[in-house]
């Protein structure tokens, strides 16, 4: 093997990290006299802001390409060479040569799609192994047949860096798979961020990190719009959103808020939990009228002849049942949240009882008109409208809520809203916690309910536009500021994001209000009413349908990316099919692509997996696994199952790599002490060596080893989940009869 082509590459290397340092010393340079510069006027202010958000960004991008920043080479056979790698970089200021390029430039696409069939252009495309900023392995495959230069680097195996990165040991941690993209993965990855894209696949096809990578490209792409307003990320629970949250970072974007749908609500921490039974009924399509009919019920009436008296100097005045039903009305038909309707209720309340008080005060014994003019009618109305009774009584009547206290309200006595025994699922006493499943609820209450905040829009409006204008005199300044880009926009490449590319006038506004110096992101995640530039969701198919309505207005485009699986869908209140989610707000337009190639689970395992679903779907086909380890699952009975547990665990742990022992929850604090270092309900941290988790809580996640305990108490698509978690090896340690679908696992003594 040449070490001369190992050599030429190393340098490379070393001189484009060279590079980097240089930059960042600059940026970070720039950063600190930026923020300790003391100046007066409007230019001092520019030039700061303009180096601080434009070295900003750039030290982001910096950091997130230290490792593994140039993974791979193009050679053209029109003598075109370019390498790829993680960010783009140019050779000097003055020079507009790339040294490097952006993965996600379409110049880098042959890289990921070329084959030998169609090779675009390409003779030879080399991938780069590095450890921190050393090469040290090359990888070449010949796509132009008819070239004989051969570099001592061809390997036979055309996938060899490919399953050299399955087989590594798992850490924890999901990682970034810029170096190993496939041509289908990366068809998704840069499709149009327009509409909905459906994205469906088995376990291991890896949808989850496609569309994280889809994330980057799309912030990459269109960074002038979703800077500004973000990209939110939902997974299925708080383990997974730490198991993928270094992957973003790791590519430079930092853009995007991370979230469950429990977490959707600001200023409420959803630490309770449902029965599955409980979170079916709360997630239905319906508690979305069942709701709007308890509003209903709040905005009252005085029974017939049993008014509202209220004590006045001047005689009690009567709120009837008239009174209140036609200011009732008239704020129905004012078609507002019932927040916003309150004033128009209590208008027509105030302007009735001031015409009962006129007529009183004012009538003519003889019959003839009112003695009261205009103004004097006025002073009364005034004083009526300051009266604490009257306040109390349209309190009472059309009271102002707010969405915990409505909710709470309606779980403490929901029945007559719900049917008797769906009550009883989801009743509860004020004051429990919330579940993630109230969420939801939550955010419709909010809709239902609005806010009336007019007076603070109306304020904050006026100090924005002055903001506004002072920013744009920033983004003005740095256009024609120097201009640092990593690529040579001739050639189709990337550039260096500037202040312009990652803020415009409104975010940069922002920016100068004295206390609010968040990130879009940040902004989001305190603001119920955020309009996301994109949404991704991870395990769609388990979201339920009021989950649903609270996703659809946080990004009203409809711009969406949805990943899952229906064979995985294991939450009663799951709408699993894609037509069920999506027809109520798209009808049929929206996109579909289904990722068919299995990159986890090794044939051994997935062979094993697949009986599971086949019990019930006799043609199920699962995704077809491109490794085979030689490794066979095991199955194993034993009366003390705790103890077998911990032998198998202690038998199966390898110096690195990751276990997990997949166990039903009830299970957990037998198991848990036997393990050391476990303990039964503690967070997760999937950094472990070892962690005890239940099948719920292992969807999207993988390991190097899994055990599966006592597969009968699973339901279907739980077993399915649990056997496809493994990357290497599969046991199954079981007290029951086995279910039928793993009959044939071989048994071990």
């Amino acid at each position: 093997m040449s070490t001369e082509e190992l050599r030429e590459e190393q340098q490379f290397v070393s001189g484009l990290y060279a590079r980097l340092d240089a930059l960042r010393e600059e940026a970070e340079a720039a950063v600190r006299a930026s923020l300790t510069q003391v100046g007066n006027g409007l230019q001092a202010r520019l030039e700061r802001d303009v180096l601080v958000a434009e070295r900003s960004g750039l030290l982001a991008a910096f950091n997130a390409g230290e490792n593994g920043l140039c993974f791979g080479r193009l050679e053209f056979r029109d003598g075109r060479d370019h390498h790829i790698g993680r960010i783009g970089i140019r050779a000097s200021d003055i020079e507009r040569t790339p040294l490097v390029i952006d993965w996600r430039a379409e110049v880098a696409r042959p890289f990921y799609l070329a084959t030998g069939h169609t090779p675009m252009g390409l003779r030879r495309r080399r991938h780069i192994t590095t450890e921190g900023r050393d090469v040290t392995a090359l990888h070449d495959e010949i796509l132009d047949l008819s070239d004989t230069t051969r570099t001592g680097h061809e390997g036979a195996d055309a996938d060899e860096v490919l399953l050299a990165a399955l087989d590594s040991a798992r850490t924890g941690r999901m990682h970034d798979i810029v170096q190993t993209i496939q041509a289908e993965q990366d068809r998704i990855i840069r499709a149009p961020h327009h509409g909905v894209l459906v994205v469906e696949g088995g376990p291991g096809t890896g949808k989850t990190v496609v569309a994280l990578h889809r994330a980057a490209f799309l912030l990459y792409a269109h960074r002038q719009l979703l800077a500004k307003r973000a990209v939110l990320i939902v997974g299925p629970n708080p383990a997974f959103l730490g198991y993928i949250g270094e992957v973003l970072p790791a590519l430079g974007e930092t853009g995007v808020l991370l979230s469950t749908v429990g977490e959707l609500f600001p200023g409420v921490s959803a630490t309770g939990t449902d029965t599955p039974e409980a979170a079916e009924v709360k997630g239905r399509a319906e508690m979305a009228d069942v709701l709007a009919a308890a509003l209903r019920d709040r905005q009252r009436t005085p029974e017939p002849g049993a008014p509202v008296i209220i004590e006045h100097e001047d005689g009690d005045l009567v709120l009837d049942w008239t009174i209140a039903q036609e200011a009732r009305e008239a704020a129905r038909e004012a078609d507002v949240p019932h927040n916003l309707g309150r004033p128009h209720f209590a208008f027509r309340v105030i302007d009735m009882l001031t015409q009962q008080l006129a007529d009183r005060l004012g009538a003519d014994p003889y019959g003839g008109p009112n003695f009261l003019g205009p103004d004097d009618i006025a002073q009364l109305g005034k004083a009526i409208a300051a009266s604490p009774e009257v306040h109390a009584a349209i309190e009472e009547l059309w009271p102002q809520l707010t969405p915990e206290g409505f909710l709470a309200d309606f779980l403490e006595e929901p029945t007559p809203h719900l049917r008797d025994e769906d009550a009883l699922l989801v009743r509860r006493p004020r004051g429990a916690e919330w579940t993630a499943a109230d969420v939801p609820l939550l955010d419709e209450a909010a809709e239902l309910l609005g806010s009336d905040d007019s007076a603070a829009r109306a304020m904050a409006e006026a100090e924005r536009a002055k903001q506004i204008a002072y920013a744009q005199g920033v983004l003005d300044v740095s256009y024609a500021s120097r201009t640092y880009e990593f690529e040579d926009k001739d050639d189709d490449e990337s550039e260096v994001l500037l202040a312009h590319d990652i803020i415009d006038a409104e975010r940069m506004a922002e920016r100068q209000e004295e206390d609010d110096h968040r990130s879009a992101a940040e902004r989001a995640a305190a603001d119920r009413t955020w309009a996301f530039g994109h949404i991704i969701v991870d395990e769609a198919q388990e979201l339920s349908a009021m989950a649903w309505r609270l996703l659809m207005r946080r990004c009203p485009t409809r711009s969406m990316t949805l990943v899952g699986d229906p064979a995985q869908t294991a939450e009663a209140g799951g709408c699993g099919s894609w037509e069920s989610i999506l027809s109520p707000y798209v009808e049929d337009r929206w996109e579909y692509t289904r990722l068919g190639v299995n990159y986890r689970t090794p044939v051994e395992i997935m062979d094993v997996a697949a009986e599971v679903p086949r019990v019930e779907h006799p043609d199920f086909q699962p995704p077809s696994s491109v490794r085979s380890t030689g490794v066979v699952p095991w199955a194993r009975r034993a009366d003390d199952l705790a103890a077998a547990v911990a032998d198998a665990v202690a038998a199966e742990t390898r110096d690195d790599g990751r276990l997990a022992v997949i166990a039903p929850r009830e299970l957990h604090d037998e198991l848990a002490g036997k393990l050391p270092g476990v303990t039964a309900g503690e967070a997760l941290d999937l950094t472990r060596p070892v962690v005890l988790i239940d099948p719920r809580q292992a969807k999207g996640l993988e390991f190097d080893t899994v055990l599966v305990v006592e597969p009968g108490r699973y339901g279907t698509s739980d077993l399915y989940v649990a056997l496809t978690r493994a990357t290497q090896r599969l046991g199954i340690l079981h007290a029951q009869e086995l279910p039928v679908a793993l009959k044939q696992v071989a048994a071990t003594p």
